[in-house]
């Protein structure tokens, strides 16, 4: 078995990485696939989320592994052999450390709160994508629909050199309060919209891998 490579990444902070990381890793899991996340960033939000969903859960219903800039092609290499899924959370820069994910990843996936700050942000990780030629998705995230600025930064994120997500994630209190708790939006108390969001992102994104 040879899993798929999947690497969040953006080089502005707060964009939702590991809101997306851990909502498509709790979607993959309960299709029955078999998951692994892999932390990269020194920040360690994913492992956090690991941690609380296993003192939750007992079981967590996937694996979890971290790694420095160094580690992540080996690290990649061995779960590739263990999971069908393998997400990886990378810091939020643009430099040599992010390299070896890009290098990994059979797709790339760049979350963009909706605003122009965080479009801009979006150029390096594309530049470095290319340079890996990898392929590259836009993700809009935290949107508010309805409004002038989500319209606008749908508009201009349409004409970057890179896909972009039809699937979004709204503005919801369920993404934050399920991160939290070591859940996904999928596992709330209650199934909302947030969880048809999550199911069509995934959709989009396997008919991608």
């Amino acid at each position: 078995m040879t899993g798929k490579v999947i690497a969040v990444a953006q080089q502005k902070g707060g964009s939702g990485k590991t809101t997306i990381a851990v909502n498509l890793a709790v979607a993959c899991a309960r299709q029955g696939k078999t998951v692994a996340l892999l932390d990269t960033d020194p920040q360690g939000s994913l492992g956090r989320w690991f941690m609380a969903r296993r003192e939750r859960l007992g079981e967590p219903g996937m694996a979890f592994s971290t790694s420095s800039a160094w580690g992540v092609s080996y690290e990649c290499e061995k779960l590739r052999r263990e999971a069908d899924i393998v997400l990886v959370d990378t810091p939020p820069k643009v430099d040599a450390d992010l390299r070896p994910a890009l290098r990994e990843a059979d797709l790339v996936l760049i979350p963009v709160a909706t605003s122009h700050v965080d479009l801009w942000a979006t150029e390096g990780v594309l530049d470095l994508a290319r340079r890996e030629r990898k392929r590259a998705v836009v993700i809009l995230n935290r949107v508010k629909p309805g409004t002038r600025l989500a319209a606008e930064v749908t508009t201009a994120a349409e004409a970057l050199e890179a896909d972009l997500a039809g699937a979004a994630l709204a503005n919801r209190v369920t993404y934050a309060e399920t991160l939290g708790m070591g859940l996904g939006a999928q596992e709330a108390a209650r199934r909302g919209p947030a969880a048809a969001e999550v199911d069509r992102l995934l959709a989009e994104i396997a008919d991608l891998l």
